[in-house]
């Protein structure tokens, strides 16, 4: 316990002095570039009850603001000319972005599938909470319709779903087009959503073809004018799609990442970490330009500027809107959602986490846990929520804590 203490006053000591330090030459390692992990939030988000709709990025009051403005825009019927990607063209500036982002996706993937394989991951059969090692945790949370009295979990093995769940969106074709309708839904492809990101913001696939205008379109009175032919001559999908251009500007460093040619956890393991920072930074630099727009009250995802018609949504009381979803702007959590779990700070120990300690416990995304316990180092980004600086005491010594 002594010993403990030590190392996290060793720690605090540690991070204060390279602060002050980087402080004094006014300079810092997250203080700009792409990889900045300014996104992370410094406490965790609310629960929310089933009732409740999500917090809205912006406010409804400028949300009714611009509304009112592109009203009094559509009632002078005057021409508008729409900035990228509004017109239907790509933002040259993000299409290595949205490149460096779908490859740290399929490292990541690689990477979660290889780790897992050496670290337990617990789901609960009840209410779905994910425990990452063993043993799993005694920490009675299981609160949900079915669970026991005592609110303990059911736990059974979980796999790579649970460290990283997937978010699918509907496939579109014209990112401007008309909405998916919902006798279109069994007809139009789904993808996961960070996949249908990068493919507007520019990556080529070529199993998703998707069209790349040559010609902006022109906002009329609030409605788009496309001066270019709808389905021009030779317009096929697949036809300016570039199978190879993306993999030829990935360097031969990143095709060796690729295969996971290495048998040593610890080096997957920190190299699945920085892909996991790439690409969730990548992208919320993405999302700043291309919109994304998410149900208030379910998980359905829409990439593109305005949300399908297909009723599905199965929140609570979805009988009274016949199943629409309430859309809305989308966050980075929405589409790569971060399962939180609670943080063992000894991963060889055989003793659980105790529900009478939870208050000492922090808390991780499951994918960071999962390599922190192969040997990954944690971003100090993370320091707020990891909780290194409170010293967890025994069960018998709880009740001395003040």
């Amino acid at each position: 316990m002594l010993h403990r203490r030590v190392q996290n006053i060793r720690h605090l000591f540690g991070i204060i002095s390279r602060n002050y330090v980087a402080n004094l030459s006014g300079t810092s390692k997250h203080s700009c570039g792409w990889y900045s992990t300014g996104f992370v939030p410094t406490e965790l988000p609310r629960k929310l009850k089933k009732f409740e709709r999500k917090p809205l990025v912006r406010s409804f009051n400028e949300l009714k603001r611009e509304a009112r403005l592109r009203k009094r825009e559509r009632q002078k019927a005057h021409e508008v000319t729409l900035q990228p990607p509004e017109n239907g063209l790509v933002i040259k500036e993000l299409i290595p972005v949205a490149q460096k982002v779908y490859a740290a996706r399929s490292i990541l993937f690689s990477c979660v599938s290889k780790v897992v394989k050496s670290i337990a991951i617990y789901s609960c059969s009840l209410c779905g909470e994910v425990h990452v090692g063993h043993p799993p945790h005694k920490i009675r949370t299981c609160d949900v319709t079915g669970s026991p009295a005592s609110k303990e979990h059911s736990w059974k093995r979980g796999g790579m779903e649970s460290v990283l769940p997937l978010v699918e969106s509907f496939h579109l074709y014209d990112r401007i087009g008309r909405a998916v309708s919902h006798n279109e839904q069994l007809l139009v492809d789904r993808i996961p959503a960070i996949v249908e990101l990068c493919v507007q913001a520019g990556v080529n696939i070529p199993e998703y073809p998707t069209r790349r205008r040559t010609f902006p379109v022109y906002s009329v009175a609030g409605r788009i004018i496309d001066f270019e032919r709808r389905f021009p001559k030779g317009d096929f999908p697949g036809k300016d799609v570039n199978t190879y251009g993306f993999w030829e500007n990935i360097s031969s460093k990143d095709k060796m990442s690729l295969d996971l040619l290495s048998e040593d956890i610890h080096a997957v393991a920190v190299q699945g970490m920085e892909a996991w920072e790439i690409l969730r930074s990548g992208a919320l630099r993405l999302m700043e330009k291309y919109v994304v727009q998410t149900c208030g009250y379910c998980s359905e995802v829409q990439v593109g500027p305005k949300g399908h018609k297909v009723r599905n949504c199965q929140a609570y009381k979805h009988q009274m809107k016949d199943g629409q979803h309430a859309w809305q702007e989308a966050t980075v959590d929405d589409i790569l959602p971060p399962v939180y779990v609670w943080h063992v700070l000894d991963p060889r120990g055989d003793k659980p986490l105790e529900h009478s300690l939870k208050r000492y416990y922090g808390r991780l995304p499951a994918v960071v846990e999962t390599f922190a316990q192969a040997g990954a180092h944690v971003s100090e980004n993370y320091a707020s929520l990891i909780r290194e600086d409170i010293a967890v005491p025994e069960v018998d010594e709880e009740k001395w804590v003040v």
